[in-house]
């Protein structure tokens, strides 16, 4: 069974009608919704973590591409320990994805690949349909063009979402400032990866995350359907995502290459033995998945 806390826990992108135009205009340290390391040279390679997420996700993915690529790793202001800045304000995903652009294009980056793992899959698929002529290639690790798929019963539209996506969105705002639920935090992410070492870590950056910045950009994945725009996505995708007893192969294949069927240039990545967070679960096998992924045309 897909899993509800997986839904609420780990989101993918922003609204379609909140997307702003784009700009070339450089935003100042203060106004920019994320931040960056470089590291390594050769071809540029960007890479976005899930919600909740720091950068530190990519940490096997860094050790697997030392010397072949020079990669820029993203991490959402609110995401990791640091201050959130700008992004206490909404919406904050159109913003991301406008920034993400003017840095690829101020930093003369040449059509990099973008890696995104959930809301930095969909991210990274908001960015190839807003600026196609940027991105070379989407690798989207574990996301869905609309999360509702798995969460709002069928036929569900996003205002009947609505009311209860703001009411996740306030619950989590309300966690500021309070003790982390240690236990909470456990059994979800005992739901999100398998093994333990994984679960530690993927608890240990949910209590880390700024729950204010979380609920929102929680609310901007719920409040986006990406289904009616893949079909003009003419970047090539490689979608990876995840089956285990818990969600068998058959079940899996029917969920995301059904989901992503209209993509006209798409290639499927199945990966055994791992929930959502697959480059914990399985390392090795994501890295050889990557690997493939940049080593293709």
């Amino acid at each position: 069974m897909i899993r509800l806390a997986l839904l609420l826990s780990l989101a993918l992108a922003a609204p379609l009608a909140a997307r702003t135009p784009p700009t070339q205009t450089t935003p100042s340290a203060a106004e920019q919704r994320f931040t960056v390391t470089v590291e390594g040279a050769g071809p540029d390679v960007i890479l976005i973590p899930g919600l909740g997420s720091p950068r530190a996700v990519w940490d096997g993915a860094r050790v697997a591409l030392k010397g072949r690529d020079r990669l820029h790793l993203i991490e959402l202001k609110g995401f990791g320990a640091g201050d959130p800045g700008p992004n206490l304000s909404g919406p904050i995903l159109p913003a991301l994805v406008e920034q993400l652009n003017t840095y690829i294009a101020a930093n003369k980056l040449k059509a990099p690949a973008v890696i995104g793992h959930s809301l930095g899959g969909l991210t990274a698929l908001l960015l190839a349909t807003a600026h196609p002529e940027s991105v070379g290639k989407v690798m989207v690790v574990d996301a869905l063009p609309w999360i509702g798929t798995i969460f709002a019963p069928p036929g569900a539209t996003l205002a009947q979402v609505e009311p209860f996506v703001a009411q996740q969105r306030a619950a989590l705002a309300a966690r500021y400032g309070q003790p982390a639920d240690k236990a909470a935090s456990a059994a979800n992410a005992a739901r999100l990866a398998l093994t333990p070492a994984a679960q530690a870590q993927v608890a240990a950056w949910s209590d880390a995350a700024d729950p204010r910045v979380v609920g929102q950009a929680l609310y901007e994945d719920f409040m986006t359907d990406l289904r009616g725009d893949l079909g003009a996505i003419k970047t090539p995708i490689t979608l990876v995502y995840p089956y285990s007893p818990a969600v068998p192969r058959e079940r899996a294949d029917a969920l995301y290459q059904g989901e992503y069927a209209k993509a006209p240039k798409i290639s499927f990545v199945a990966v055994e033995g791992a929930y959502h967070f697959i480059m914990l679960d399985q390392p090795e096998v994501f890295a050889k998945a990557l690997g493939d992924f940049l080593a293709a045309p």
